[in-house]
């Protein structure tokens, strides 16, 4: 087990993005830290603002950041609004980033996504496979706003010696997911899909593609207890993949998603429709040799999201 390099406690801790999946979770995982948990909403502050976000910290001098903030899509959304992925995502980052460094915050994370890496990158993925080959197309947009991310982070420790870490989690799933058949991710999108046709009576549910492409999932939960884990024992210059340890094939996990759910009717795929990439999976040695492993099931974990967005614990947009 490593030890504490950095300590949360009675720390001013800033959650950008704390109503999204990802920041929520990190908040509600804060809660048993000794901290204050410091969060702003959009209404109040809009990250894409650089003068307004250098005034907000400023003003309220957070110690540490986890920078969860971002514009976040399926395929579809990615492949339809590639501008505003782009440039909202790069906007957020570089702001949040730069004023933290300007108000001397002691420690940032920056959370990134398993799609910077190559589309056909040899599996499991290692921390140093990125940038040696093509994006997966669909999502090209908004990994290359990601992999600035991790850039920018690099840039400001090595000239400002600043403690800025970057962390690059699998495909995540939970409460505060978004549910919104056109612009969801995957398992969301099949979790709603599933429901619809089991409430419907519906014979079969169709999906996308040929459901042979195999992904890796883990529950937000777990990202969050990584995320503190790492926060406080990491400090380096690499980006630490944050993973499961095991994928599945998409048609498989429609399947899981239909049992969960009690949706007993056929699912069909459409070859019509994009893949992505044809496979996956991280390699999340570096965290695990530090100590940390995950806790959720999938099973457990769809069966608990399924909960969640029957409470309306999740978005539709």
């Amino acid at each position: 087990m490593t030890v504490n390099l950095y300590s949360l406690a009675g720390k001013r801790v800033f959650v950008a993005g704390h109503r999204g999946m990802v920041g929520s979770a990190i908040a509600r995982r804060l809660a048993r830290e000794d901290c204050v948990v410091l969060t702003v909403g959009r209404e109040e502050l809009d990250l894409i603002d650089q003068a307004a976000v250098r005034a907000w910290f400023a003003r309220e001098r957070p110690d540490a950041v986890f920078l969860a903030a971002a514009r976040v899509g399926g395929i579809l959304a990615n492949d339809t609004y590639p501008a505003d992925f782009l440039y909202d995502n790069l906007m957020i980052e570089a702001n949040i980033i730069e004023a933290a460094f300007r108000s001397e915050v002691s420690k940032l994370m920056f959370l990134g996504s398993s799609c910077i890496y190559p589309k056909f990158a040899e599996q499991p993925i290692r921390e140093d496979s990125l940038l040696t080959g093509p994006l997966e197309p669909t999502n090209e947009w908004y990994a290359i706003a990601k992999i600035a991310g991790i850039k920018l982070c690099q840039a400001y420790r090595r000239q400002h010696g600043r403690d800025f870490i970057s962390a690059m989690p699998t495909n995540l799933y939970g409460p505060g997911d978004n549910f919104d058949p056109q612009s969801s991710h995957v398992l969301p999108a099949l979790i709603r899909k599933a429901h619809e046709a089991r409430t419907s009576g519906a014979g079969e549910m169709t999906i996308w593609g040929t459901g042979t492409p195999r992904r890796e999932f883990l529950h937000v939960d777990d990202l969050a207890d990584a995320c503190v884990f790492l926060m406080e024992r990491y400090s380096g210059d690499s980006h630490v993949n944050v993973g499961s340890g095991s994928d599945i094939p998409i048609r498989d996990l429609a399947g899981l998603v239909a049992q969960v759910i009690g949706f007993s009717g056929a699912v069909v795929t459409d070859p019509s429709r994009p893949d992505g990439t044809p496979r996956k999976l991280m390699d999340s040695s570096v965290l695990n040799a530090m100590g940390w492993h995950p806790r959720v099931s999938l099973e457990e974990g769809i069966a608990g999201a399924y909960q969640a967005f029957l409470a309306g614990q999740g978005r539709n947009v």
